[in-house]
């Protein structure tokens, strides 16, 4: 399964909708609304890359209101057992 975090500008007066209609979307699975240097976080997750380039460019950025779209493809992921199993290494007691 491939993720991808797709950073989305949006005009301010779609936001709300361009977000349900993200959403709305196969390989979506889930849209935030933040603040910061952008509007929108889309989470997807499919199974090849081929679909990334029908999802991102075929349908994202054809929704009414998106300005931009910025992608990042995840290449491994870390939950927090992880991090706490990595930083314990060699700090067992004897």
């Amino acid at each position: 399964m491939i993720t991808a975090i797709v950073l989305i500008q949006t005009a301010a007066d779609r936001l709300a909708e361009a977000a349900q209609e993200i959403a709305d979307l196969d390989g979506v699975d889930e849209v935030y609304s933040c603040a910061g240097d952008v509007d929108l976080i889309a989470m997807l997750r499919v199974r090849r890359h081929e679909d990334l380039a029908d999802i991102v460019p075929g349908r994202i950025n054809k929704v009414a209101g998106v300005l931009d779209t910025d992608t990042h493809i995840a290449f491994r992921s870390y939950s927090r057992k992880d991090a706490e199993a990595a930083f314990s290494i060699g700090l067992e007691e004897e």
